[in-house]
């Protein structure tokens, strides 16, 4: 058994196989992760543009000015204004290289085929000049970068029609147990309805990774390990339960038959100690445990950090910050915990302390408080490492 920064030290430096393809730029590629740098093959923009609706002239030393034409956004139309002319323009429009100045509607008053200004132009206001946002061969992203809908708009804005991205990482998940049922059937004494396969594809989903595959075994060693064979294709694999000590837990045997090189197995925590790491190859292994919420623990902790690994990430699990507990804390486990919390800026407000099969607290939670093995108590006030998660 090892202890918790252990256990994360080893995840972090777990190396993961990345594959990556050329996608089209659309929305299709929304939470993709960049394989590559991204450049700007123009400026942006690259013809001066107009910030606003108004007129764009010529100043000279007059309040009035008259107007030779119109400029429409989109419109290829050329103006060579000389001092004292204006052409009424719209937002997004071409400025004439002969403008120096655009003036808002508002600001002017129009009389037949001319204007009168409330005031003198500044120079090159509402003008946004060739390349202000971008100019050609500047960096635009950089590999790593996750795209969201303005990095996407920005691409097609570019005219850029496809990038590298990472491939998202296949993942089976493994649920065994003979006392579970699922969704539909009849319930039985003895049995209880399984919930870890939906968890763990919702927790995926918020993740980003929606190619998944749920496999289901019986507690006998024969179909444990068949399941297995079968999931040990997919590039992670998620097994729930069966990785404990009792005499129907074939897990760890079986994935030590398949090949499965452990990198550690228990951790000195609460909840979630029957945790098994290993690696096939380039295929990575969680054995997760039954409890449902000691699984949803052992994934924000242990197997985002992974995942974001495999989906090319800059970041390496949820974020941690540091904050205040409102309540005193105590320990008499020996073990670390993982405490569900709600952080309100930098309060924590404990509301389960040490049930690790239930999802009612986890389901109003929006953090994980961390207590260290060596800790006994933890005053009301004390910083603690907290892990923020989704909602």
């Amino acid at each position: 058994m090892i202890e918790v920064e252990k256990a994360l030290e080893l995840i972090q430096k777990t190396a993961v196989k990345n594959t990556s393809v050329s996608a089209a730029v659309s929305f299709r590629i929304c939470g993709n992760v960049l394989a590559d740098d991204i450049f700007s093959p123009m400026s942006l923009p690259h013809f001066a543009q107009s910030s606003m609706d108004g007129f764009a002239l010529k100043s000279h030393d007059s309040l009035n000015y008259k107007v030779i034409g119109e400029m429409a956004a989109g419109s290829t139309k050329t103006f060579h204004l000389n001092a004292g002319e204006a052409v009424r323009i719209f937002t997004g429009a071409m400025v004439p290289a002969s403008a120096d100045s655009v003036v808002i509607q508002e600001k002017v008053k129009c009389l037949d085929k001319t204007i009168l200004l409330e005031e003198a132009p500044k120079q090159g206001q509402n003008i946004r000049p060739i390349g202000s946002m971008m100019q050609a061969g500047d960096l635009v992203f950089s590999k790593g970068h996750i795209l969201n809908p303005p990095s996407i708009g920005l691409l097609q804005s570019m005219g850029i029609q496809s990038v590298l991205v990472y491939n998202k990482p296949s993942i089976a998940i493994v649920i065994t147990g003979n006392e579970l049922l699922k969704s539909g059937e009849s319930i039985q004494e003895g049995k209880v309805f399984e919930s870890n396969s939906v968890v763990l594809e919702s927790a995926l989903k918020q993740q980003g990774i929606e190619n998944v595959k749920v496999y289901y075994a019986q507690d006998t060693l024969e179909e444990t390990q068949n399941t297995l064979k079968e999931a040990i294709k997919f590039d992670l694999v998620l097994i729930s339960g069966g990785i404990s000590v009792g005499d129907y837990d074939f897990v760890r045997e079986s994935l030590e038959f398949l090949g499965v090189q452990e990198e550690f197995y228990k951790v000195n925590q609460k909840p979630g100690k029957p945790l098994f790491f290993g690696k096939k190859d380039s295929k990575i292994v969680f054995a997760l445990p039954g409890n449902p919420a000691s699984t949803l623990n052992c994934f924000y902790l242990y197997v985002i950090p992974i995942l974001h690994k495999l989906l090319g990430k800059k970041s390496d699990g949820l974020p941690c910050i540091q904050t205040n507990i409102d309540s005193n804390i105590t320990n008499k486990f020996g073990r670390a915990l993982f405490l569900k919390a709600v952080v309100h800026d930098t309060q924590a407000h404990i509301i389960d302390e040490h049930n690790s099969a239930s999802l009612l607290s986890f389901s109003k939670a929006n953090a994980l408080v961390y207590v260290p093995s060596y800790t006994t108590l933890m005053e009301r006030g004390a910083h603690a490492k907290t892990w923020l998660i989704l909602n």
